[in-house]
């Protein structure tokens, strides 16, 4: 394209950009749609809250809603992360020793 051409065309697609809803712009900021994280843990509950108790050692609580002993991790995250190319891993809880 000869440059007596690009300087009709590129203001004219800068101001055609403007007029995009910005909800359709692709940015590295965009939300995602909301999508259901919960498809397996008590649906019926309005809120999923869990209370628990260490005395001591440690506990490893699961944050992908995979888990087949939630709220307990069974490491089912590391199959969600392999399909989806996520990186979500558990809560590690520990007490700290006493020296």
């Amino acid at each position: 394209m000869k440059t007596f051409a690009l300087l009709f065309v590129l203001p004219a697609a800068v101001s055609a950009f403007a007029f995009v809803p910005s909800t359709l712009r692709v940015s590295s900021s965009t939300a995602l749609p909301a999508e259901r994280i919960n498809t397996i843990v008590d649906l019926d509950s309005p809120k999923v809250a869990t209370m628990d108790s260490i005395e001591k050692g440690k506990k490893v609580y699961c944050r992908c809603w995979q888990s087949g002993t939630f709220p307990l991790c069974d490491g089912g995250h590391m199959k969600h992360n392999e399909a989806t190319g996520d990186n979500v891993g558990p809560l590690i809880v520990s007490i700290k020793k006493e020296e």
